[in-house]
């Protein structure tokens, strides 16, 4: 039997059969891409093709012995769905599609998609990026968020919606992009190199300060 994580795969509850969810940039794919799922799927007589909530497709129900072939077929790279990392960058359409767009969220999320995306932690961590105050993304529950404003973006960090619920803190209002991408940089190797295992973001604030890690942040 396989474990969580190996191959790429998420046991199910009938602990016979696996889930594999490749990873989507921020929720973007082609219909090409979409083609293939859809076709990998009935292959293979997965028993759900599941939207999750890290916009991702996930094919369930899939045979041990199947596994391999499945990500051959699907040619796309597993999405860091467990473990001790950065599991996923959710980000809305921003000022790519929606009216309602402050900020360029999707190509935000991108950059830190390409970057950190799987990244080895001592604990999961989870983004999201909202082009407006609308928040699609869930900023607020992520570990680390960034929400679009007409002068910039708000900074937010500490949020989890997990067992322990907690709303994010806000660490810098007004970012430049540029800005807000270095402070992440500095907030993630901070993390990377002060929390405990096994903790969140929001731990380690409720832990070190607020403004201890505000001040990591910001490069203060």
């Amino acid at each position: 039997m396989l474990t969580d994580g190996e191959k790429g795969v998420i046991i199910q509850r009938d602990k016979e059969t696996y889930a594999v969810a490749p990873h989507i940039l921020c929720g973007v794919t082609t219909p090409e891409r979409l083609r293939r799922i859809a076709d990998v799927a009935e292959k293979y007589n997965c028993a759900a093709v599941k939207l999750t909530s890290a916009q991702r497709i996930a094919l369930v129900g899939i045979k041990e012995e199947d596994v391999d072939s499945v990500w051959a077929d699907l040619d796309m790279e597993p999405g860091a769905a467990v473990g001790l990392c950065v599991r996923s960058v959710k980000a809305c359409p921003g000022t790519t599609f929606c009216k309602r767009g402050q900020q360029d969220s999707p190509g935000v999320g991108l950059k830190l998609d390409e970057k950190y995306h799987g990244m080895k932690l001592p604990g999961k961590l989870k983004l999201g990026v909202s082009g407006c105050v609308n928040q699609c993304a869930e900023p607020a529950v992520k570990d680390i968020g960034l929400v679009g404003k007409p002068k910039g973006w708000t900074l937010l960090a500490g949020g989890t919606a997990g067992s322990r619920p907690r709303l994010a803190d806000t660490l810098a209002d007004g970012l430049t992009t540029d800005e807000a991408l270095s402070a992440i940089d500095r907030l993630i190797g901070f993390f990377k190199e002060n929390a405990k295992p096994r903790e969140r973001v929001g731990r380690m604030i409720d832990r070190l300060g607020i403004e201890t890690v505000r001040a990591a942040a910001l490069g203060q």
